[in-house]
């Protein structure tokens, strides 16, 4: 039996899942790896601020020392704001590349935390070069996903949003199998569990973001991580992991 297959099976064969527990879960593991969230987000944000001054800082001093390059007779010049929104869609893209890779990594970390296993915080694993192709890959899927729904209006941005969020937990411990199947397995596990991982994303995010309030604006940053640790639980309740972890086995992969 194959990976994919076995994966698929496990996702068919599905126990019931308890909300409550998974709730609880992730606020025990949230007290564990709430640092690493914290370091995983401000990377993130860290290294998208060259994209953004790069996209930018151009605008910016057009603006500044010629305004009226904005503009064409009274309307917006799209011969310099169409380049700029296309350039924007390219620095989009790189963002989530960088926020998938270490969303992806940061889930490595809590599968260690969770099981008290010593290992370094690997917070770049999926930007290495056995990863790094189909970590663009899937970014690029994602985006292309998400795109695609958001032009469909809000519904379709609301089913996919589970099925995405599944797929970086699925690629974080799967990382032999090809992006297609990562996809497929998202989708699949997105459709079986869509309503609990929906109801637990949203509640999640509603509370890091409250008591990130209440600890002033810098704490939204601390407990913004609180939000991705249900999708862990699913992908651990449903699949679950081998004695050996096929995270820590570097050998064939399929690009």
């Amino acid at each position: 039996m194959n990976a994919l297959t076995s994966l698929l099976e496990k996702v068919e064969n599905a126990k019931e899942l308890d909300f409550g527990d998974i709730f609880n879960r992730s606020i025990e593991l949230f007290k564990k790896v709430w640092l690493q969230g914290l370091v995983m987000l401000l990377l993130t944000m860290a290294m998208m601020i060259p994209f953004y001054i790069i996209m930018y800082l151009p605008l910016i001093a057009m603006g500044v020392f010629d305004p009226e390059s904005l503009q064409q007779g009274g309307e917006p010049n799209l011969a310099i704001l169409v380049p700029f929104y296309l350039l924007m869609i390219v620095f989009t893209f790189f963002a989530v590349i960088i926020g998938f890779a270490l969303k992806s990594a940061f889930y490595r970390i809590c599968k260690f935390k969770d099981f008290n296993e010593a290992s370094k915080d690997d917070y770049f694993y999926f930007f290495k070069k056995p990863y790094l192709g189909k970590t663009i890959k899937l970014a690029a899927m994602t985006f292309g996903i998400t795109l695609i729904a958001a032009l469909l209006c809000v519904f379709p941005v609301i089913y996919v949003m589970v099925p995405v969020a599944l797929m970086n937990v699925i690629y974080a411990f799967n990382p032999e199998i090809s992006a297609s199947d990562v996809v497929n397995i998202g989708f699949k596990l997105g459709n079986k569990k869509w309503l609990i991982t929906f109801g637990l994303m949203l509640v999640s995010g509603f509370l890091a973001q409250m008591v990130g309030l209440i600890m002033c604006f810098v704490g939204v940053f601390v407990t913004a991580a609180f939000a991705y640790l249900p999708a862990y639980f699913i992908y651990k309740d449903v699949i679950g992991f081998d004695e050996q972890s096929i995270i820590d086995e570097i050998g064939t992969y399929i690009e």
